[in-house]
């Protein structure tokens, strides 16, 4: 039998990975909680970030840190890049050959990584 915490924790972790899936904005963990919250009233802050640590531990939803850490539910492979006026995180998905792989292939297995470039989006740098 399972037990009901568990069942609610699973609930909890469903409903947060979906929210993170289905949105593009790259959310921190206290607006997660805030949007979150409107289907699960009960949900607490604390439980939302165990629950983010947890899916990240998982490889689940990737954890993007720019002063206070913001998550991607989109776990293929793409780039991050952050506009530094307006603190804005956009996916690229455009292959981009920042590293040459083989090159750091002195150095041991490379099984992932994260690149996040800054600069100004096109919005800032017009303005």
């Amino acid at each position: 039998m399972v037990s009901q915490k568990t069942e609610r924790l699973t609930s909890q972790k469903r409903i947060i990975s979906e929210h993170l899936k289905s949105v593009t904005n790259h959310p921190s963990a206290e607006i997660v909680y805030k949007e979150v919250k409107k289907r699960l009233p009960q949900i607490s802050l604390g439980t939302v970030y165990r629950i983010l640590a947890s899916l990240e531990k998982k490889g689940e939803v990737v954890e993007i840190t720019h002063d206070i850490s913001h998550y991607d539910g989109n776990t293929s492979p793409h780039l991050h890049f952050i506009c530094e006026r307006c603190d804005r995180i956009s996916d690229i998905f455009r292959k981009c050959d920042v590293i040459q792989c083989q090159k750091l292939q002195n150095v041991g297995q490379i099984n992932s990584y994260k690149i996040i470039l800054y600069g100004f989006c096109k919005k800032c740098r017009n303005s």
